[in-house]
Parts: C-alpha cells; sequence; structure tokens
C-alpha cells in the first residue's frame, strides 16, 4: 500500500526550520499578544484535537501520528511507521509529515492519493474514492516514572509544599514550582528525578513555545521547551543545548506532565585545577533513554562556567510558564 503520510509531504527539518525562524520574533510576543494557555479547558477545540494517535492499516503495518496545533485552526501532521516515537518508531526511520486546517467539524489533509481527516479522537486514511484504509485512535500517554516516590536517601527539593530549598523559589498555580529558581543545596556526582509541564501557546514558534532549562550542576543545559512533534535538535527537548540531541524526541504534548530521570557524573580536576575527566549524563525523558553516559565536553551558556566545586540544580527562566513538580537527589 502506498505509504498514506506521503500526502503533501516534507521534510522533519522543514518544519523545524520554520518554527526557528518565527523564534527572535516570537520571544518578544511571549509577553505581549501571543495566547497562553495552562490547562485544557482553556485551550479550546485546537487543544482537544492536537496530540497523539495510533492503528493498524491494511496490511497489518501499525502507524502512529503525531497531530500538533499550529493555532487558528491549522494543523501539522507527523506520521511514524510501526508506532509512536519510544514505542515502535525506529529513529532515523523515514517520517511522513502533511500539514491541514479544520472545515467545520473536521481536520482535513488532503493530498495526490490519500486524504486524512480528524474528527470524534479519530484519525482516517481515506482514499480519494472514499474508501477507509485504516483509522488511528488518539491516545495520552504517561511517563513510567510520573509520580515516582524519592527512595528513603533522597534529598527531597520540592513536592508542592515549599520552596525553601531553592534561591528566588516562587510558588505558581496549584502549588507547582515556577521556573527561574536554583537550589540552594550543591551537587557533585548524583542522580535526580524531576516533571516538568509546558503551556500550549499554538501561534507561538520555536524557542518561543514553552521555553525554560533543566542545568545539570548548573553548568549543562538539558531543553525543556514544547517540541512535540518536532525532529528533535539539540535546542529541543531533550537536547543538551549546543552539544548533543537527543535519540530519539521523547516530548509529549504541551500541557502534558513529563519527567527527566538523570545520572549525573561531576567532571574531574586534577590538584592544578586542570580538568582530567568530563562531566556525564545518562537522561531518560519519559521513561526513554535519550543520552546514555553522554561525555559533557563543554558546559553550556546561560548559567556558570565547567569548574571543580559542587554546584545547584538550575530551572531557567525564560518569560515562559513552565513549571516543576516532584524534584529529588540521591548524592553518589
Amino acid at each position: 500500500m502506498t505509504n498514506p503520510f506521503a500526502a503533501r509531504a516534507f521534510s522533519a527539518g522543514t518544519l523545524c526550520a520554520a518554527l526557528i525562524a518565527c523564534s527572535l520574533s516570537s520571544a518578544k510576543a511571549a509577553d505581549d499578544d501571543i495566547p497562553t494557555y495552562l490547562d485544557a479547558a482553556s485551550g479550546g477545540k485546537d487543544f482537544l484535537i492536537q496530540g497523539e494517535y495510533v492503528g493498524v492499516m491494511d496490511g497489518g503495518q501499525t502507524w502512529g501520528a503525531q497531530v500538533i496545533a499550529l493555532g487558528d485552526g491549522k494543523f501539522h501532521c507527523v506520521g511514524y511507521p510501526d508506532g509512536l516515537p519510544g514505542d515502535g518508531y525506529k529513529p532515523g526511520t523515514a517520517k511522513k509529515e502533511s500539514d491541514g486546517a479544520l472545515d467545520g467539524q473536521v481536520v482535513k489533509f488532503k493530498g495526490d492519493e490519500f486524504k486524512l481527516e480528524i474528527a470524534d479522537g479519530k484519525l482516517k486514511v481515506i482514499t480519494l474514492d472514499g474508501e477507509v484504509l485504516g483509522t488511528l485512535m488518539q491516545v495520552k500517554r504517561e511517563s513510567p516514572t510520573l509520580g515516582q516516590k524519592p527512595p528513603q536517601d533522597a534529598k527531597v527539593l520540592f513536592d508542592g509544599k515549599s520552596v525553601d530549598q531553592f534561591e528566588n523559589g516562587k510558588l505558581a498555580e496549584d502549588k507547582l514550582l515556577a521556573a527561574d529558581c536554583a537550589s540552594t543545596e550543591k551537587f557533585g556526582d548524583h542522580f535526580f528525578h524531576i516533571e516538568f509541564r509546558t503551556p500550549f501557546r499554538p501561534l507561538a514558534r520555536g524557542q518561543a513555545r514553552g521555553n525554560s532549562g533543566v542545568y545539570l550542576q548548573s553548568r549543562y543545559e538539558l531543553q525543556v521547551l514544547d517540541s512535540f512533534g518536532l525532529s528533535g535538535e539539540n535546542n529541543e527537548c531533550g537536547g543538551i543545548y549546543s552539544i548533543a540531541k537527543p535519540s530519539v524526541n521523547m516530548c509529549y504534548p504541551p500541557l502534558s506532565w513529563q519527567t527527566y530521570d538523570i545520572e549525573f557524573k561531576a567532571a574531574k580536576y586534577d590538584d592544578a585545577g586542570k580538568k582530567i575527566q568530563n562531566a556525564q549524563a545518562t537522561i531518560k525523558h519519559n521513561g526513554v533513554t535519550i543520552h546514555d553516559k553522554l561525555d559533557l565536553k563543554n558546559g553550556t551558556p546561560g548559567r556558570l562556567p565547567e569548574g571543580k566545586s559542587p554546584e545547584g540544580i538550575y530551572l531557567q527562566g525564560h518569560g515562559n510558564p513552565v513549571v516543576y513538580r516532584n524534584i529529588w537527589v540521591v548524592k553518589r
């Protein structure tokens, strides 16, 4: 069967480039006139339609799809052979992409051979003659480590009760921790768990779309961004900014709670202060390993330079209402 997602297909880089190209103007507008939604009830129909879809096509092949809301009833669809990222899709396998718009109560994507229609939580693949070749159902995935309780030897940094463990810590709505704060305690080698949520900003693009960052030891930025459906670059969610892109883009849709679970080894220095071993990180995003024993050869901009002293965890403030919860650390 000809791939249904080939309709009006373009590369993942095309969408990524378009989004990033708008980043500077969108960042300026972040505090101006771009609507920002912090709950599903206010997100409207576009929010309900966007998300992930999975189903089996004629011939037995599983397909996953990520539908990205771009505002004003416009959408972009990314099709993944064999399933969604982290659940069947093999990174590097060609994806198929198409764009469409809301027509009445149905989102329609039309190509030369097939058309896609989304309504009532179903994405249908249809021939131009009207034959339904398969139906993908909307799903809502959840990280297997979401809500994970700290072990007995953990240091709890934030549990919704107090911001005392953070310099400049501020409570947002629903007892959540607002971005732009740093832990008062400093760490060397450690493991830590953190949960985050990006806002729904469908008209924003690039780095204005839910931007923050988790700085490992205040020196290495693990990007936080609404990168749902994008190609997965080093300046997108899961990327180590300017150093390494994630092995797979595990970003969930905006307003979803997501997890990072991080094993961090600090850089080592000799008595003269010369670095003799790079810092290293193994990172799971929503339960899937996206960096495995990654050497961090240098620090990233935005906070502290590399050094031999222990330092705190910094949650970058970038003008977007990104929030955090359930943060705890186990020293190694």
